[in-house]
C-alpha cells in the first residue's frame, strides 16, 4: 500500500501526457492541411526574430502596462513550472523536496518562484479588472462574446487557483517542517507562503498533511489539466508563438506574392516566339486554382497564425476599417480561420481521416466579404501583432480568389480594372489624354 500513491500518481502523469501528445498530433495534421510553402531561407535571422519577439517580449512592450503584467505571468508560469520537474520526481518515487541536499540554490530558488507565484497573482488580478471591469475597448468587441470572454477568464483564473495552491502547499509544508513532522524535510525560503501559516496554527501534523497533499495533488493535477487544455484555448500560443515568429514573414510588409501561374502566362505573353494558338500540352497539369475560398487554399503557416492567435485584439485596435466603424476586424479573421480549421478537423476525426465535403467554406460561412473589400491593406495589424501573425496575408488570398476565379469584385474595382486594361490608366479617359492632369499644376 505504501506505493499506492506512487501508482496512481504515474497513471494520472501516463494519461495527462498521453492526451496532451494526441492534441499536439491533432493539431500538427491540422496545420498540415494548409499548402505547403518555403520558409527554410534566412535561417540566422529566423533564429533572432524568434529570441527577440517570442523569447525577449519586445513587441509586448509597446504598450508597458499590458507588456508588463505579460512579461510577469510569461516568466512566472515558465520558472515556476521548474518546480514541477521535483514535484513529478517526487511523485514517482516517494521521495519529497528531492533537491533539497542543493541547499542554499534550492532556498533561493524556493524564495524565487514564491515571490513570483505573488506577482502573477497580482498580474492575473490586474488583467481580469481590465477585462471585466474597466472593460477596454479591444476586449469588448462582437468576435469577444461567447467563448472568447469565458475563455480568456478561466485562464486567468486557473493560473490564479495554481499560484494559490503552490502557495498554500509550501505554508502548510513550511508549518510541518517547523513541527518536525517525519519525511518533511527542513529546506526552502518561504518569503511569502510563511504569511499563510497562521491560518494553520493549532492544527494537527495529520491535518496539516492532508492540507499539504491535497494542495500538492491539485497542483500538479491542475497543471496538466491546464496542459491539456490549452488546445481548445487561445493560450495555445505559449507553445506555438516560437515556431510562428520563426517562421514569420521576412521580406518587406508591403511585398505582395505574385502567383507563378500568372507569372509565367505574362512571362509566354511577352515572348514574340510563343505560339498564342499552341494548345497545352497532353501531360500539363490542371491550373492552380487562384487565391483561397478554404483553409486547404492557405498555406500551413497561415493556418499556423491562426492558431497562434492569442485574440489580444491590438491588430483590431490599430486597423483604420476597425476604427471607423467598418465590419473588418483582424483578430476576428484569425478567429474564423482557426474555427474553419477545428472544423474540418472534426469532419476528417468522424470519417477516418478523410474530408468529406460538408458544403461550407471559410469564404461566406466564416468571412463575409464586405469584411474583406473593407481592408485597406496598410499592414497596421501586421505591424502591431506582438507574435508574427499575418491576417492580411489571408485577407489578401481570399480576395484574389474572389477577383480572379470568380470576378466578383466590387463595381468601383471592376471599373478601375477595366480602365487600367483600357486605358493604362483607373481613370476613363483616353491613353492620349490621360497626363493631362499635370497641365493643370
Amino acid at each position: 500500500m505504501d506505493y499506492l500513491p506512487n501508482i496512481i500518481f504515474v497513471i494520472v502523469l501516463a494519461i495527462g501526457i498521453g492526451y496532451f501528445v494526441n492534441n499536439i498530433k491533432k493539431l500538427s495534421r491540422n496545420i498540415k492541411l494548409g499548402k505547403d510553402t518555403d520558409v527554410s531561407d534566412n535561417k540566422p535571422t529566423r533564429w533572432k526574430n524568434m529570441a527577440r519577439i517570442a523569447l525577449g517580449q519586445t513587441k509586448m512592450v509597446v504598450r508597458p502596462i499590458a507588456g508588463l503584467l505579460h512579461i510577469i505571468v510569461y516568466v512566472g508560469f515558465i520558472i515556476i513550472n521548474i518546480e514541477v520537474l521535483e514535484i513529478i520526481i517526487d511523485g514517482i518515487f516517494g521521495t519529497h523536496r528531492i533537491f533539497a541536499p542543493m541547499g542554499a540554490l534550492y532556498d533561493f530558488l524556493i524564495g524565487s518562484f514564491e515571490i513570483l507565484a505573488l506577482l502573477v497573482i497580482v498580474a492575473v488580478t490586474l488583467f481580469w479588472v481590465r477585462r471585466n471591469i474597466i472593460r477596454l475597448q479591444r476586449f469588448i468587441k462582437p468576435e469577444m462574446k461567447g467563448w472568447p470572454k469565458k475563455d480568456g477568464n478561466l485562464i486567468l483564473y486557473i493560473e490564479l487557483v495554481l499560484m494559490l495552491l503552490f502557495l498554500t502547499m509550501n505554508a502548510a509544508d513550511y508549518q510541518l517542517q517547523q513541527l518536525g513532522a517525519a519525511h518533511y524535510t527542513v529546506a526552502g525560503s518561504f518569503p511569502v507562503s510563511q504569511f499563510i501559516v497562521p491560518i494553520f496554527e493549532g492544527l494537527s501534523i495529520s491535518t496539516l498533511i492532508v492540507i499539504e497533499r491535497t494542495a500538492w495533488w491539485l497542483h500538479i493535477t491542475g497543471i496538466l489539466v491546464f496542459l491539456n487544455y490549452l488546445y481548445y484555448s487561445k493560450h495555445l500560443h505559449i507553445l506555438l508563438a516560437f515556431p510562428n515568429t520563426y517562421f514569420g514573414k521576412l521580406g518587406p510588409k508591403g511585398k505582395f506574392k505574385n502567383l507563378d501561374a500568372v507569372t509565367q502566362e505574362v512571362k509566354l505573353m511577352l515572348d514574340p516566339s510563343a505560339d498564342p494558338f499552341a494548345a497545352p500540352a497532353e501531360d500539363a497539369a490542371d491550373p492552380e486554382k487562384f487565391g483561397a475560398s478554404d483553409i486547404m487554399d492557405l498555406s500551413w503557416v497561415q493556418l499556423l497564425n491562426a492558431y497562434t492567435c492569442t485574440e489580444c485584439g491590438r491588430c483590431t485596435s490599430e486597423c483604420p476599417a476597425n476604427q471607423t466603424g467598418k465590419k473588418l476586424s483582424p483578430r476576428k479573421i484569425m478567429m474564423d480561420t482557426r474555427d474553419r480549421i477545428e472544423e474540418v478537423g472534426k469532419n476528417l476525426d468522424a470519417n477516418n481521416g478523410k474530408f468529406e465535403d460538408d458544403g461550407r467554406q471559410l469564404l461566406d460561412n466564416f468571412i463575409t466579404r464586405e469584411e474583406l473589400w473593407a481592408c485597406t491593406s496598410c499592414n497596421a495589424c501586421v505591424e502591431a501583432c506582438p507574435v508574427s501573425i499575418d491576417p492580411l496575408s489571408i485577407i489578401m488570398d481570399m480576395r484574389q480568389y474572389l477577383v480572379m476565379e470568380q470576378s466578383a469584385a466590387p463595381t468601383d474595382l471592376n471599373n478601375m480594372m477595366t480602365n487600367i486594361e483600357n486605358n493604362g490608366a483607373p481613370w476613363p479617359f483616353n491613353q492620349m489624354d490621360r497626363l493631362n492632369w499635370k497641365e493643370e499644376l
